[in-house]
């Protein structure tokens, strides 16, 4: 693993994008084998979570986790300009130029490995001469933490 290429002061983070081989079984229930297709440059932090817990202890204990970042081009196309749907997209293994992992599942079915990522949103800006200049992304912690990636 290469760690840091591609990174910088505006992208000081690396993460794996994976898109899925969707099949459908006998009974009609979606199958999605999820397969690494590229790493990115990027940079993310956490999104609003100032005054707000980030466990909410109620019937079903749930986690909300929200981070807000930017990358250089649009993750809704593969390496191989394949076009997804946001919700075919996930993140994981986000870690800083040194290989780190900063965002880790501390229990559960991936206790040890790096938390799989949704995304929320994600919108183009638009510099001054009318070209996009970086996305802007909203992810969310996946509830399903136990896909196989």
């Amino acid at each position: 693993m290469d760690c840091g290429k591609g990174t910088d002061f505006i992208y000081p983070l690396l993460a794996d994008i994976y898109y899925p081989i969707v099949e459908q079984g006998g009974y009609g229930n979606i199958k999605r084998q999820w397969i690494l297709d590229k790493t990115i440059a990027c940079s993310f932090s956490a999104g609003g979570n100032v005054n707000k817990e980030e466990v909410k202890p109620n019937v079903n204990i749930t986690i909300d986790n929200i981070l807000i970042g930017r990358t250089k081009n649009d993750i809704r196309f593969s390496s191989r300009d394949a076009a997804n749907a946001i919700t075919n997209v996930i993140i994981t293994n986000i870690r800083d130029a040194n290989c780190n992992p900063v965002y880790l599942e501390t229990s559960g079915p991936r206790a040890g490995k790096s938390t799989i990522f949704e995304i929320a949103t994600q919108e183009p800006t638009l510099g001054a001469f009318g070209s996009v200049e970086y996305y802007k992304l909203v992810i969310r912690r996946s509830e399903n933490q136990a896909a196989d990636v």
